[in-house]
């Protein structure tokens, strides 16, 4: 495959991401929507990091923030941060178990939501809400699935 068209099916991948973002939960199960933006640009970062890097998810963030109508560069900044954790340490995290990937996942992404609570923090009155931490835990049970996927899609379209 082209890298023109790896690239177009590594960008179709964050719109499709961007689009369960935004599609609705019912009320009550709104506290355990998963991050399925930062889980597709954590498996992109760490598949391939010299394609996706943190300028790719500062401006994923970004979209994020807008869709969401929330304070610009929240998102941004958040993901910028986590994902450059994860394209710092890309080859140990790579050679870590399924699960392993998956609590470090959990790990990242509880950063990545206290990183929001306090962006939103400095720049309006937010109160932080523990039942939204639920997430997490949604987030690391999703990983193991996400990645098997993504990979699949990778290798059978000849991504690199």
């Amino acid at each position: 495959m082209s890298q023109s068209n790896g690239r177009l099916l590594i960008w179709l991948s964050f719109i499709v991401a961007l689009i369960l973002q935004a599609a609705p939960w019912p009320g009550e199960f709104e506290l355990f929507r998963p991050s399925w933006v930062l889980l597709v640009a954590f498996y992109w970062v760490l598949a391939l990091p010299h394609r996706v890097n943190v300028g790719t998810a500062l401006f994923l963030g970004l979209l994020w923030d807008l869709m969401l109508g929330s304070t610009l560069g929240v998102r941004g900044l958040m993901m910028a941060l986590l994902c450059y954790i994860v394209a710092l340490n890309f080859q140990l995290i790579r050679n870590l178990s399924l699960w392993q990937q998956a609590i470090l996942v959990a790990c990242l992404t509880l950063v990545g939501k206290l990183i929001e609570f306090w962006a939103e923090y400095l720049v309006s009155v937010v109160a932080f809400e523990p039942e939204r931490l639920w997430a997490v835990a949604l987030n690391c049970l999703l990983w193991p699935w996400l990645f098997l996927l993504l990979r699949r899609m990778r290798r059978k379209f000849s991504i690199r």
